[in-house]
């Protein structure tokens, strides 16, 4: 599964992993690794007329009053979304 949001299209950042070891010597630095922040995803089902569609959606966007609109029923599901994702 791609660590991806459907919606929004959110995913991992980049970045750097400090330890500091709080010594003042350069042989003693603080290493710097790399690693990734990846998107918080939860795994949503939302009923259509059609049918169940499930979405991996970052919890941000589950937030948001445009998909909560959407999860009502106020607003159609966008066809952007019922498409399968090609990562």
């Amino acid at each position: 599964m791609a660590k991806v949001c459907q919606v929004s299209g959110k995913r991992g950042n980049k970045a750097k992993h400090i330890r500091h070891r709080h010594s003042g010597q350069w042989k003693f630095r603080a290493p710097k690794k790399n690693r990734t922040q990846e998107a918080n995803l939860q795994t949503v089902t939302i009923k259509t007329p059609n049918g169940k569609v499930r979405l991996t959606v970052a919890t941000s966007v589950m937030k948001s009053q445009e998909f909560a609109k959407v999860l009502c029923g106020l607003k159609p599901i966008p066809k952007a979304w019922l498409k399968k994702p090609s990562y």
